[in-house]
């Protein structure tokens, strides 16, 4: 018997803030555990319908993402299978989710729907801060929201093995945005304009 392909997934862009909360998680996952090979662990980023190629290929695919539930800010939320897409249609906070939703609708068009979906969604606590990382609230969330797809994913008779020694850096691809490295070697917000880019602000307020 053949094994499921399995997609992990993580979207967001990790330079505003709670928005990388899903790369982070997949990051984590990286960090800490070995999966088999059916298994394929992805930082979505913000490529929307780019991602579909992945996903058609995926009988069961877990994202993990930042989405504005309405609940109080940190919260975890799930969503499952076919309720997914309609859940993030319901709030859009950033280009991402629209574009992500397209790549479901374009895997069901395709008969390539994942058989299995689980979407582990974290209520931001802050967006507008262009190079801030996650808010406290939202980076403990990290741990539980892993533990959740783990173990969903084992109900499916996928494992993942904790690895002997945690591996350090990021995903491969953006070592240099790997948590800790973004965290220690940014620029302070004093330093650094959070908002946008200094000069394009101050022809605004000027």
């Amino acid at each position: 018997m053949s094994q499921p392909n399995v997609l992990i997934l993580g979207i967001g862009n990790l330079l505003w803030a709670d928005e990388g909360f899903g790369v982070r998680a997949v990051e984590h996952l990286h960090a800490h555990y070995n999966f088999p090979d059916n298994v394929q662990l992805l930082d979505g980023g913000t490529q929307g319908i780019y991602l579909v190629q992945h996903v058609e290929e995926a009988d069961v695919l877990v994202v993990f993402d930042a989405i504005d539930y309405g609940l109080e800010p940190g919260t975890l939320k799930l969503v499952e299978d076919d309720e997914v897409p309609r859940f993030m249609g319901a709030k859009k906070m950033s280009l991402h989710q629209t574009g992500f939703q397209e790549v479901l609708a374009m895997a069901q068009l395709l008969d390539r729907y994942p058989k299995h979906l689980l979407l582990v969604g974290v209520q931001p606590v802050e967006l507008e801060d262009f190079g801030g990382s996650l808010r406290p609230a939202v980076k403990a969330q990290i741990g539980p929201a892993v533990q959740i797809a783990l173990d969903y994913l084992a109900k499916l008779g996928i494992r993942a093995t904790p690895r002997a020694e945690r591996l350090q850096g990021g995903l491969p691809g953006h070592s240099a945005l790997h948590l800790h490295d973004y965290e220690t070697q940014r620029p302070s917000a004093e330093e650094a304009c959070r908002i946008g880019d200094e000069r394009f602000l101050a022809r605004l307020v000027g």
